[in-house]
């Protein structure tokens, strides 16, 4: 057990945290960056850090993608405390499938064949509750929403989609769930997704994890970094790459920058650097010099 106080209070628990890929590509340096900052505020706290593999998504998987992600973190020195989960496992779709079935029994789910062009025409873009029940054959099962601040930003949305793939939102919840999260350090592009998560964990009568927003990464178009728009994959070919993408993660989370690498300098290994900045920011924050940060900082470019 241990004393947080990084959050601006403290509290007592076990400290879990964890990260996310989907593997739709290999990692870039805006999914780094998450990466980094959710394994050290998990090593900083002296809690366990996990990695998740959220492949719900199948037709967007992209094959050996996953294996991948995993060889990249390991050559970056982040490993998993605990086995890996993967979404697609027959173990995790019936998990959420059980909670699918115990929200319909509830009534708080309901069958929609709405699509996105259609939505288009509603109010914001936002789905209002159906007046007239649909069909539940071919179609999508869309969360009701009547808590009014949420139900006006996001209104009612969906967790298991037409073609019978679960969605984002009802995965990650029931996941941290079952996997103890008590913390969720991750990019500030998924931030507009916290509102939906809380709400649907409330419902659920699961725990709420502490959520922070790391600094997004934007390309010299001024878009953030993502494999849609051909983000490159970090190179982890030598350790002197591996050092060089670390850094600049490490950079745009306002770390120090170790200039030197090898054997002119005294950090030799990338344990020697994770460790470098471990102790760096547990000493900011035993002399209260570190400031706490917004929970979704402004976004910061890469250099490219």
């Amino acid at each position: 057990m241990i004393v947080d106080s990084h959050y601006g209070f403290t509290t007592l628990y076990p400290y879990r945290g964890r990260f996310a890929p989907s593997p739709t590509g290999l990692l870039h340096t805006g999914s780094l960056v998450a990466a980094l900052a959710s394994w050290l505020d998990a090593k900083v706290h002296n809690g366990k850090w996990l990695i998740r593999i959220e492949d719900v998504d199948t037709p967007r998987t992209v094959k050996g993608a996953a294996h991948g992600i995993l060889q990249q973190l390991a050559q970056c020195g982040l490993h998993s405390d605990e086995a890996v989960l993967f979404q697609s496992s027959p173990i995790a779709q019936a998990r959420y499938q059980a909670v699918l079935d115990d929200l319909i029994a509830r009534q708080w789910v309901y069958p929609c064949h709405c699509s996105r062009k259609s939505l288009a025409n509603q109010p914001r873009g936002l789905h209002q509750p159906h007046t007239e029940p649909h069909s539940p054959i071919g179609c999508a099962w869309r969360l009701r929403v009547d808590e009014p601040e949420v139900a006006a930003t996001v209104g009612d949305f969906v967790l298991k989609r037409a073609d019978g793939c679960f969605t984002y939102q009802l995965a990650v919840v029931v996941d941290d769930a079952a996997q103890g999260i008590t913390h969720i350090v991750r990019g500030a592009d998924l931030a507009d997704n916290t509102a939906r998560q809380i709400y649907l964990q409330r419902l659920l009568g699961y725990a709420t994890p502490h959520y922070h927003h790391t600094p997004l990464v934007l390309g010299e178009n001024g878009q953030k970094l993502s494999k849609q728009n051909g983000a490159q994959a970090i190179d982890t070919r030598t350790p002197l790459a591996v050092f060089n993408a670390l850094n600049a993660s490490a950079q745009v989370l306002g770390l120090p920058v170790v200039e030197k690498f090898g054997e002119i300098s005294e950090i030799s290994e990338i344990s020697e650097l994770l460790a470098y900045w471990i102790d760096w920011v547990q000493a900011q924050n035993q002399s209260g010099d570190l400031p706490n940060q917004p929970d979704s900082p402004a976004p910061e470019r890469a250099n490219q």
